[in-house]
């Protein structure tokens, strides 16, 4: 996996106010010059005269595999920047991974941003630089977007929904009804990461604790375990929700029963005390780098090995087992020898996390 190296800086060709107008979102050269500056030369989105479209070869995309997937997710994370990430890579690495978790290698994404009278410019550039420094790392480029302002007021600062096209591998079906008793269930490294650090970069509870996000784009990393393991069942990506809502979605689609280990499950000790002191349960806090996988036991430990052999995997575990027993229910046994029901919640501990 390339690591994420910025790309060096450029001067802006044009002056543009210290933040954005209305003005630009006029459809006039303000407009102009504030995409151009600010997202087709930041993205290197393209490299002829722009087009309301990105077109791409067929043929090309054939050769990656026989099937289209395609994705759209929207992002409204407050705050903006957070440790370990930003809504910007956040928007990248968040595509990215919904396609992969499909079985689907990235081609492109897509970027439409709504932003908010006021927002200064650095603050833009800055997101627009992250956004292409993670794209650009993963080699998955954007291509094509939309820029929308609006009166203060109508958003909060800046809202980005980006949308990917991937090509699915000949041979690989994974889905969230195709768990089977017996397969074992297998995530990527500790749990809870993200919506910790974004409840703490918030500064309302003045915590000192220093708890980063585990924002990564996964493509890699399921490559690896799909090449080592290539019967895995599903692939999920356990944001809103977490691990909870991934595995109790699994189990009503497949008509199983769950059942995982709170020893096994790997929780940082600071999340754990964050969540304890908050009241929170770290198996329903959001993630933007951790993956569920439902592999056939006899391909358990290969995928192990291949995930802890990557960097994204290190800590990499056995949590759980499919079960034929309490069909649509996921079980935890407790650290202390007992049991209890992890249920789907009803809402969300945390909003806006993403």
């Amino acid at each position: 996996m390339n690591p994420v190296v910025p790309r060096p800086f450029r001067a802006p060709r044009r002056t543009l106010p210290k933040s954005v107008t209305l003005a630009h979102g006029g459809g006039g050269s303000a407009m102009r010059d504030l995409i151009d500056e600010v997202f087709i030369d930041t993205f290197n989105a393209t490299g002829g005269a722009p087009e309301d479209q990105a077109r791409f070869d067929l043929a090309g995309l054939m050769a990656k595999g026989d099937r289209l997937a395609f994705t759209t997710d929207g992002f409204v994370v407050d705050p903006l920047f957070f440790p370990g990430g930003d809504i910007g890579k956040l928007a990248v690495c968040g595509t990215i991974n919904d396609l992969a978790v499909g079985a689907a290698r990235p081609v492109a994404l897509s970027c439409a941003v709504i932003i908010e009278e006021g927002l200064p410019l650095d603050t833009l550039w800055a997101v627009a630089r992250s956004m292409a420094d993670t794209a650009h790392a993963a080699g998955v480029p954007i291509v094509t977007g939309d820029t929308k302002v609006v009166a203060r007021g109508a958003c909060d600062k800046l809202f980005i929904t980006t949308t990917g096209i991937g090509v699915i591998r000949a041979g690989m079906e994974v889905g969230i009804g195709r768990a089977r008793p017996g397969d074992v269930v297998l995530v990527n490294g500790q749990l809870g990461d993200h919506g910790a650090a974004i409840l703490n970069a918030r500064g309302d509870l003045a915590l000192d604790a220093e708890i980063r996000s585990d924002c990564a784009a996964l493509h890699d990393l399921i490559d690896t375990l799909v090449t080592a393991a290539p019967g895995v069942r599903t692939l999920r990506d356990a944001t809103r929700g977490g691990v909870a809502a991934v595995l109790n979605e699994l189990a009503s689609a497949s008509g199983v029963g769950v059942c995982i280990r709170e020893l096994d499950t790997p929780i940082r000790s600071d999340v754990q005390g964050f969540c304890e002191i908050l009241g929170l349960d770290p198996l329903y806090l959001a993630n933007e780098g951790k993956i569920v996988a439902i592999v056939p036991p006899e391909q358990a430990e290969a995928a192990l090995r291949a995930l802890r052999g990557h960097p994204l995997g290190r800590d990499a575990a056995k949590i759980g087992t499919v079960t034929d027993g309490r069909p649509g229910r996921v079980v935890m046994e407790t650290r202390f020898g007992g049991e209890r029901i992890v249920d789907m919640l009803v809402g969300d501990q945390l909003p806006r996390i993403c």
